[in-house]
């Protein structure tokens, strides 16, 4: 059912993006993740809800947008219709308007003022940027992405299309999934058996982990990696699509500053 604009601002919180700390010393990007407050939709979508895919108006989800533009000072966002998959994107030019692309879970740029934006409920987002050749990256990294390895594959493509080395990338990985609430009681049927020594505790794992070895692999340096505490299931600050099925979805966002 569709629900209407809502114009009030949400109270609790106004936009502040969560940063960093791999960043927080590179001048030529902007970056963040932005929780669930500031924006204008109303629940069970409350309130900075950025996904089409849900039962939010389209008006809410453009406004919503908007700020989130505003705040990074982006001029075009850029976002998929993620599916889960290991499709990259590489953004070589500018494109006239904001696009959301179908069937793309990670996206690449080396165009100024074109944010890279992440739509997430628990997965995570993994961001990179090769500031070598002031290049960035942004994967929708859910359980289905670790096994495929979609971390991988997007530094591949980083390496051929901008001759990125892994060595000089920085990378975060966002609030999401923890391994307190990471429980899965199918995990021989859906996870490869190398990422069962990733068990915390029984049906409990802790994917960061497994991202940070990913890119580890790919050739990242360990302390240019930096991983975010956060839980989106027991923070209520954040939509969490296993605390809650019907919600909104958060976002992650990178790009080169203009």
């Amino acid at each position: 059912m569709a629900v209407t604009l809502n114009t009030l601002t949400d109270t609790k919180a106004m936009l502040a993006p969560f940063s960093f700390s791999s960043f927080a010393s590179q001048s030529n990007i902007f970056h963040g993740s932005f929780n669930r407050h500031g924006g204008v939709s109303p629940p069970p979508f409350a309130s900075l809800n950025v996904s089409f895919g849900v039962a939010d108006m389209d008006d809410n989800v453009r406004a919503n947008r908007g700020r989130i533009k505003k705040t990074c000072q982006a001029d075009i966002l850029v976002s998929g219709q993620q599916v889960h998959g290991t499709e990259v994107l590489v953004i070589g030019e500018r494109p006239a308007r904001d696009k959301e692309f179908a069937g793309y879970d990670a996206f690449i740029t080396n165009v100024p003022g074109v944010g890279l934006m992440v739509q997430q409920a628990d997965c995570q987002a993994v961001l990179l940027y090769d500031p070598c050749r002031n290049v960035v990256a942004n994967i929708h990294c859910g359980w289905r992405g670790s096994v495929a390895n979609i971390i991988g594959t997007t530094i591949i493509t980083m390496e051929k299309s901008f001759s990125t080395k892994a060595t000089d990338l920085l990378a975060a990985i966002s609030p999401s999934l923890g391994p307190c609430c990471a429980e899965f009681i199918h995990f021989r049927e859906e996870l490869p058996t190398y990422f069962h020594t990733y068990q915390v505790k029984p049906h409990f794992f802790d994917f960061r982990a497994i991202s940070k070895d990913q890119l580890c692999q790919a050739g990242l340096k360990p302390n240019n990696i930096w991983t975010s505490s956060i839980c989106t299931v027991c923070n209520p600050d954040w939509f969490s699509y296993r605390r809650k099925r019907e919600t909104g979805r958060f976002c992650s966002i990178i790009g080169i500053k203009k």
